[in-house]
């Protein structure tokens, strides 16, 4: 027998055995392991849904059922509610709302251009509207719509068969029949049909669905309820009542108030993206410009709320309200008189010499304290024919800038103070300054020695000039050549625009300029500079910069909202808001020197100053004037070819204790062609009546 031999089990095959059982029992496991993740996982998913049913179902189950029924409700908005009050500083109402009638059209969905001439037709025999602005082209328009076969008639088959090969488009077609309609087609039309015609051409005018005005003035109670009465068949026609504003002032600060948009307009195209951001529809009736525009969101009212049935009515779920009453802080009386004195003035200047060129003045009167702006008022004088006509020109007051001259010699003097380049009573000689190729700069006349006040009081221009060298870190010679550092235009700039002079002042009006602000660094142009001869500045940074000097270097935001008020049939009883006054900076100087200056403006508008006759002496004025030299192009073809004189004034009183600010700029009064010397002083003129009208109100 052979023996059965026993297989030999190696070393190496006992650890590929034990390899792969551990290889075996680790995927068991691991896969043990994430099938216990799973179900843990979708344990988890299924007690997440549980509760949130739970919370939804139990919990929020009232909340949501409101949710849905609110999505399931159709509601629309009325048309713009009335807008709120407008008044004065004494709550003297300046803007209010006047209810009107109106007759409108609102296209309905699948109605052909015929069926909406009929109705022109039909309505066109209950009410009367002005058709004199018809023209011959929509009457021509009107006479398509209704005689549509005759009008297919009127064109050829070859310029239809050019159509149909693209050589004419459509509304070439449309031109040939318009062309085509005969006087004699036209001549059958009656009164009734040309008025037809024109409420045709209003229901087809703007936006295809939007509202349109057929008739809004002289509605007669009759007319208004036939259309009311017979809305059933006049299919789009309708009637409501509407509002306007009301002037109660007339012209008086009109422009600056603003306008508001019309039921026919809607929001205008240039505002339609900022309006429409803001959740606006294009029918609405907003404020489109200065204040109107400025407080909209304020002034803007809420709309009536309408849920609209399965059978069409209307139902009334939340009533509108007027916008919100605003308070100004100008006082009407007392700008009624001021518009009246430019005005005035205006016309006395244009009888006298020299003034050719001269068309315009402005007037500010603020509270230094506080910013507020108690009058401002612009008025430009153009020649129509053989008399003049006045236009309002007070948004110049914001956007006019001009060469105001040494009238900010206070702000100059503070920028000597600061670099130690003038001493207090420092004395100076008041002698000319030349500088190699260039003119003559000197004051208006030789002034002899001055210190540094009396160099304010009688308007030195060579103090200034010296004090600029010094500032520059100059070497001056006569007749020789001038360099100067140019940080020196940054050191007065700087100084300036703590004053509100080249900055904005933050005004809360929608526009405002900043004035012209020369690169070049050339010496004499420092000393331009220091008397007011380089950069412009708009009236009101230079209201702004007299406002601060009388506030001992606060410098103030000028503001005209000076209350805001919830609507009640009560009047101005619940306050909404009230603006603080917002200081703005103060000047960066000691307040000795700003003393100094205030000591200067003082003896400015005393004895012999510059500035006597601006404010009567029992007001206690301080101030400075500014005379500066202007150029214009005096005939239009773009050449500056004429050299003017402006003239400013910038005060306040009283001086120990500044309740009001006046600030006066009359610009291209006199001009040098003539062989006569005459100056009017129409500035002064005004600047006295002005500030005698404000302490005749407030004494």
């Amino acid at each position: 027998m052979k023996k059965i031999k026993k297989k030999k089990t190696t070393k190496r095959n006992t650890k590929i055995s034990y390899s792969y059982l551990n290889k075996q029992r680790d995927i068991k496991e691991t896969i043990e392991k994430r099938y216990n993740i799973l179900i843990m996982i979708i344990i988890t998913i299924i007690l997440i849904m549980v509760l949130n049913l739970f919370f939804i179902q139990i919990l929020k189950n009232e909340h949501y059922v409101e949710q849905v029924a609110k999505l399931s409700e159709n509601t629309v908005e009325g048309s713009t509610a009335p807008r709120g009050r407008i008044y004065d500083r004494n709550h003297k109402l300046i803007v209010d709302n006047k209810p009107i009638k109106i007759i409108y059209y609102r296209k309905t969905e699948g109605l052909s251009a015929l069926e909406e001439a009929k109705l022109a037709k039909k309505v066109a025999g209950m009410i009367e509207v002005d058709y004199s602005e018809l023209t011959d082209e929509q009457l021509r328009k009107y006479w398509l719509v209704t005689h549509y076969e005759e009008g297919k008639k009127k064109i050829t088959k070859k310029e239809w068969k050019k159509l149909d090969e693209r050589k004419l488009t459509l509304d070439d077609i449309e031109e040939l029949k318009l062309k085509r309609i005969t006087e004699e087609e036209l001549s059958h039309y009656t009164e009734l049909d040309k008025e037809a015609a024109y409420i045709y051409k209003l229901m087809n005018e703007g936006y295809a669905y939007a509202e349109k005005i057929i008739k809004k003035e002289n509605i007669t109670d009759e007319e208004y309820a036939t259309i009311a009465e017979n809305v059933s068949s006049l299919k789009g026609f309708n009637t409501r009542l509407d509002w306007d504003r009301e002037y109660l002032y007339g012209s008086t600060f009109r422009t600056m108030l603003g306008s508001v948009s019309t039921s026919e307009s809607g929001i205008p195209y240039e505002l339609k993206d900022y309006y429409l951001k803001k959740g606006y529809s294009l029918d609405d009736r907003v404020g489109t410009s200065y204040l109107e525009y400025q407080y909209e969101d304020l002034l803007r009212g809420e709309k009536n709320v309408y849920e609209v049935g399965n059978d069409g009515e209307y139902k009334l779920v939340k009533p509108g309200k007027r916008g919100k009453d605003i308070v100004l802080t100008i006082d009407i009386e007392l700008q009624q008189a001021v518009e009246k004195i430019l005005e005035d003035n205006l016309r006395k200047a244009k009888q006298e010499p020299n003034t050719e060129y001269y068309n315009r003045s402005f007037v500010i009167i603020a509270d230094p304290k506080t910013g507020e702006i108690l009058a401002m008022a612009g008025k430009q004088i153009v020649k129509k024919g053989n008399d003049y006509e006045i236009y309002d020109y007070t948004p110049g007051i914001t956007t006019s800038p001009v060469v105001v001259g040494s009238v900010v010699k206070g702000a100059s003097q503070i920028v000597g103070y600061n670099t130690g380049t003038v001493k207090f009573g420092e004395r100076r000689y008041d002698t000319c300054i030349k500088i190699a190729a260039t003119p003559m700069k000197c004051s208006w006349t030789y002034l002899g020695l001055l210190d540094d006040l009396t160099a304010l009081k009688y308007s030195s221009n060579t103090y200034q000039f010296n004090t600029a060298i010094k500032v520059g870190k100059g070497n001056y010679t006569y007749n020789g050549p001038l360099s100067v550092d140019p940080q020196a235009f940054d050191i007065y700039r700087n100084t300036f625009a703590e004053f509100g002079l080249g900055v904005k002042t933050g005004i809360d009006l929608p526009v405002e300029s900043l004035g012209y602000k020369g690169d070049s660094t050339n010496a004499g142009l420092l000393l331009d500079f220091s008397i007011g001869q380089y950069d412009t500045y708009t009236p009101i940074q230079l209201s702004q910069y007299i406002g601060t000097i009388a506030n001992n270097g606060t410098r103030m935001q000028p503001y005209l909202l000076k209350e805001v008020y919830e609507p009640t049939k009560d009047g101005l009883t619940k306050l909404y808001r009230k603006t603080e006054p917002k200081e703005l900076n103060k000047v960066n100087t000691k307040p000795e020197n700003l003393k100094r200056v205030q000591e200067g403006f003082k003896m400015v508008m005393e004895g012999d100053g510059t500035g006597v006759g601006h404010i009567n002496s029992e007001y206690k004025p301080a101030g400075k004037t500014g005379t500066s030299q202007s150029f214009i192009d005096s005939d239009g073809d773009g050449v500056v070819d004429k050299e003017t004189v402006t003239t400013t004034f910038a005060g306040y009183a009283p001086y120990d204790d500044p309740k009001v600010t006046f600030t006066i700029l009359s610009p291209d009064i006199y001009h040098y062609d003539n062989n006569s010397t005459y100056q009017t002083v129409v500035n002064r003129r005004i600047s006295n009546e002005v500030s005698k009208k404000f302490f005749e109100l407030y004494k």
